[in-house]
């Protein structure tokens, strides 16, 4: 869609919802205004034909979903059928099917019926050993009989992008008027979904016209406005784009409250049963998830779930089975770091005390969100260390202490767009809505850890790119089709230090043949002088514990790496480590534990860790561990 297609429509803001009288009364004070969207009925010839065909359209609950799989020579597929039926697909590089090779799933059955009252099955089926840059052919085995063929085609497996968006929510535009006088309802004929799917398609269609390289996308949540719409599962699943682009989904607020999602999605290394460390307080719709592509370790979690014990479970397990990728990245709808109007300083940071140590201690390098229908991208920013508060959705976002609290990290980074190396900590992305179907405002003061922000009332997506060394996002405006405004390509690369080599050989002056030996000398220094190493740089280092017992000291401890020279000890007063800060280098790499004197007695000491390695006299750092914190006695 681009912008002569797109028109953006202002309601009229309620004084309450502007001062968000009444937020005390509900403990998540959620002010929600959608005052701003996007009206499909100033699209001309190409919204008459998407209304005509509407009610085929909505009445369509069997689309096929793709995910991808735990890997990416994996594809995960899922849909619905009206028949008990063995669930199966057959997939060829030939467009005759010929030669096809069948998988089969399994199938469960839903509570969901039609109008008809016909009983609606959920299938789910996972087909493995794809080719990279490779065009394959796929059909579902569905209501008896072998469906419509459809065509997938995997790109590279190294380097790769993929699109990254924020709450299509199908629906939400509901109580709009459109141009056509049409008040936007949620029942029959369900005129909010019909907008709303109309932008999704249109949308879907022009990003990848401009960006056909893309492998899949991720959704940050909130695919529909309401969990338990087959209408509105209907029009998101109905987009074309969507036969041949695996989605890996989100559970978003709206979507939570109903297992329809977890009957339309085939989300890899989702977890079974009720109860365990890693399905522990889930919610009807499921539950974490994770999958690799490439050398990313992708981890996807319900963070409508407040039991972050099981989000740190599933994170351990996912870094656990894939110690060796490159790169790192979450998604969870709730914006723990966002600069929207609505969530940002209310129910979207309920869990950020408790999230932050998380994507510190599991090496987290971007954290991508949702739910707050605006633009905004973080500087990088770790845990400072200190115990805070844990809240839930009975906390008073309002309270003087949850504003507090949540001031729990340190910005690391002073970038605010382009190019960062090796940085430590994580950046946090928001993003708008993918549809239009509602837009909120920015707060109204930025928050200092934001480093840009946006809201031009046009629907955007992200595209991220990855290399070997280098991970990009940049982001658009889905209504021209240009870099959004306001909005910058940020860059991370990740390498390990080059050192030159400047070693040289000694040689033997007293050989025989001296005049040789010189030569050889000379042509071996100088080849060793050319020379580069390549080093890796050392794990992050991690502090065991940190303790004052002694009047004016404070003993630290930290955990062993064989693989490095030393450590270094950085450590002050001042809680972000801006100035006055003091270092201590410890020479051994079997030495664990320093006694730091003469501190001063009753105040805080805020202490990090490094290891290094020394090659030609030169170090080579690691990052600092997570800051730890304690009162000197």
């Amino acid at each position: 869609m681009r912008k002569k297609n797109l028109k953006n429509y202002a309601g009229i803001l309620t004084l309450s919802a502007i001062l968000g009288i009444g937020a005390i009364a509900n403990p998540v004070n959620v002010k929600a205004a959608t005052e701003h969207w996007n009206d499909a009925s100033t699209s001309g010839y190409t919204w008459t034909q998407y209304k005509n065909n509407w009610e085929t359209i909505r009445n369509n609950w069997e689309n096929v979903s793709l995910t991808p799989g735990a890997n990416e020579t994996e594809l995960n597929f899922a849909w619905y059928s009206r028949s008990a039926e063995k669930p199966k697909v057959r997939i060829s590089t030939d467009k005759s099917m010929d030669n096809a090779t069948i998988y089969k799933g399994t199938q469960t059955i839903t509570n969901v019926t039609n109008a008809d009252n016909e009983k609606y099955f959920s299938n789910k089926v996972t087909v493995k050993d794809l080719n990279e840059r490779t065009t394959y052919y796929y059909q579902v085995y569905q209501n008896g009989k072998w469906q419509e063929t459809k065509t997938y085609k995997t790109k590279s497996f190294s380097e790769f992008s993929f699109l990254y968006v924020g709450d299509p929510q199908i629906g939400a535009c509901k109580k709009q008027t459109n141009n056509d006088g049409e008040y936007m309802d949620t029942q029959s004929p369900y005129l909010a979904a019909r907008n709303d799917s109309f932008n999704w398609n249109n949308i879907l269609k022009d990003a990848l016209s401009d960006h056909p390289n893309v492998s899949f996308m991720v959704s940050a949540g909130d695919q529909v406005n309401d969990g338990a719409s087959e209408i509105e599962y209907a029009g998101y699943l109905g987009a074309e784009s969507l036969a041949s682009l695996p989605v890996s989904t989100t559970i978003g607020n709206h979507d939570s409250g109903s297992p329809n999602y977890t009957w339309h999605y085939n989300n890899p290394n989702a977890f079974d049963g009720e109860n365990t460390k890693y399905t522990a307080g889930k919610t009807a719709a499921g539950t974490d998830y994770y999958y690799t592509y490439g050398d990313v370790l992708f981890i996807v979690l319900d963070t409508n779930n407040y039991n972050c014990a099981t989000h740190k479970n599933v994170i351990k397990k996912a870094v656990s089975e894939n110690p060796n990728v490159k790169w790192r990245v979450v998604t969870f709808h709730q914006d723990i770091y966002g600069s929207g109007y609505d969530h940002s300083n209310s129910d979207g940071i309920i869990l950020r005390t408790q999230l932050t140590p998380i994507m510190d201690e599991y090496d987290i390098d971007v954290v991508l969100q949702g739910h707050d229908h605006t633009y905004s991208r973080t500087y990088q920013l770790t845990s400072d260390g200190e115990t805070h508060a844990s809240f839930d959705k009975t906390s008073n976002t309002e309270d003087a202490d949850f504003q507090s609290e949540n001031l729990c990290y340190n910005i690391t980074s002073d970038v605010t767009g382009g190019t960062v190396k090796n940085p430590e900590g994580t950046v946090y992305f928001e993003a708008n809505s993918s549809t239009g179907s509602k837009f909120y405002n920015l707060i109204a003061t930025k928050q200092d850890y934001i480093a840009e922000r946006s809201q031009e009332w046009n629907p955007t997506y992200s595209v991220i790119n990855v290399t070997d060394d280098t991970l990009s996002v940049t982001t658009y405006d889905a209504a021209t089709g240009n870099q959004l405004d306001g909005s910058s390509t940020y860059t991370i690369v990740k390498e390990d230090e080059k050192v030159q080599d400047n070693t040289q050989n000694v040689t033997d002056n007293t050989s025989k043949n001296e005049a040789v030996s010189t030569i050889q000398q000379a042509q071996t220094t100088t080849a060793q002088q050319n020379r580069t190493t390549t080093v890796a740089k050392p794990k992050k280092a991690t502090i065991k514990k940190l303790v004052s017992t002694k009047t004016k000291t404070a003993k630290l401890t930290w955990k062993r790496d064989k693989k490095v020279t030393g450590y270094q000890i950085a450590y002050t007063y001042k809680k972000g480590f801006k100035k006055s800060v003091k270092y201590k280098w410890i020479k051994k790499n079997s030495t664990t534990s320093v006694t730091l004197k003469k501190l001063k007695k009753g105040k805080t000491l805020y202490v990090k860790v490094r290891s290094y390695k020394t090659v030609n006299n030169k170090k080579i750092y690691g990052s600092y561990s997570t800051v730890k914190k304690v009162k000197i006695k």
